[in-house]
């Protein structure tokens, strides 16, 4: 079986926090909220309608996430930068003959034109998915490695019995994603070649 590995996007393979905050600042603008975007682009990772609903009454999240969604495509794609090593550690995947997905908690749609953005072609984009519910997409698509940056990152790939690497981009350090049962943790996906030469040979 060919080896599949699945990236997370967000402070992963992306940069999205200028982006996003960008995104933030016009929607609170527009509706009038108190929206602390600084804040709100310190904690990406779960679902968008978790960090709307530290902003907004529970009966307005879902409309204004879809407004958020809206406004994300003109003011977050362009914004954001894709971090250090990412486009060469998909190579290394598909140097080895390996398939290549992107799962995230993005909505799908938005992920899409980031990685149109960046001109990176993958097997399968799977959006609107969080912690262990990656897991689930993880075993459809046969993967055996699943690399992210947060804690939520790592329990995808428990749940679907994939190795998990941690990468230290995000929110978590070393430690941290270590401790949540990371099997590996790479400071940048600079290091991801080597360690996928190493992991293919061992």
């Amino acid at each position: 079986m060919a080896l599949t590995v699945g990236f997370d996007l967000d402070m992963t393979l992306l940069d999205t926090r200028p982006g996003i905050k960008a995104t933030y600042q016009v929607l609170a603008a527009e509706t009038g909220a108190r929206i602390d975007a600084d804040l709100a682009v310190s904690r990406l990772g779960p679902p968008l309608t978790h960090e709307l609903a530290h902003w907004f009454p529970a009966d307005q999240v879902e409309r204004v996430a879809d407004r958020y969604r809206e406004l994300y495509r003109e003011h977050a794609v362009s914004g954001s930068l894709e971090l250090p090593g990412a486009l060469a550690a998909v190579a290394a995947v598909r140097a080895v003959g390996g398939r290549v997905l992107v799962i995230t908690g993005k909505y799908e749609p938005n992920a899409r034109l980031h990685l149109e953005a960046i001109g990176l072609e993958v097997d399968a984009l799977v959006g609107d998915l969080w912690a262990e519910t990656k897991g689930d997409a993880l075993r459809e698509h046969g993967a055996g490695v699943y690399v992210g940056d947060h804690l939520g990152d790592v329990r995808g790939a428990l749940a679907a019995g994939a190795v998990a690497v941690g990468v230290a981009t995000g929110p978590y350090g070393p430690a941290e994603l270590t401790a949540a049962g990371a099997h590996t943790v790479l400071n940048d996906l600079t290091e991801f070649p080597a360690w996928l030469t190493a992991h293919l040979a061992g």
